[in-house]
C-alpha cells in the first residue's frame, strides 16, 4: 500500500470550525485512501472522514495540520487536502 503524509498551516481565521471541517472531510471521503489527521506529527490521529473527530481537534489559526495516508490514492489524496487547507477553504476558482 502506498503511505504518505504532509502538513499545511491552517490560516482560516477562525480555524477548524464548522464549515471548514465539513469541506475538509467530505473531500476526504470522496478519497478510498484511509486519511487521518494531526495537530503533532506523532498523533493522537483521528479519521479525517469523521466530522465529528475533525472538529473536536479544534485547531486553531497558525496550527499546523497533519495529515497521513494509506491507500492506492494516497498521495491525490493528500495533495488535494492540503490545497483545500492552504487556499483557506475557498471553494475552486
Amino acid at each position: 500500500m502506498n503511505k504518505h503524509k504532509a502538513s499545511v498551516l491552517m490560516r482560516h481565521e477562525v480555524g477548524l470550525h464548522a464549515r471548514p471541517s465539513v469541506k475538509l472531510t467530505k473531500l476526504a471521503k470522496a478519497f478510498e485512501s484511509k486519511i487521518d489527521l494531526g495537530l503533532s506529527p506523532d498523533g493522537p490521529w483521528v479519521d479525517a472522514k469523521s466530522i465529528v473527530k475533525v472538529m473536536a481537534t479544534k485547531a486553531p489559526k497558525d496550527s499546523t495540520i497533519y495529515f497521513r495516508a494509506e491507500g492506492k490514492d494516497a498521495k491525490a489524496a493528500l495533495d488535494a487536502l492540503v490545497m483545500l487547507v492552504d487556499g483557506d477553504f475557498q471553494d475552486g476558482p
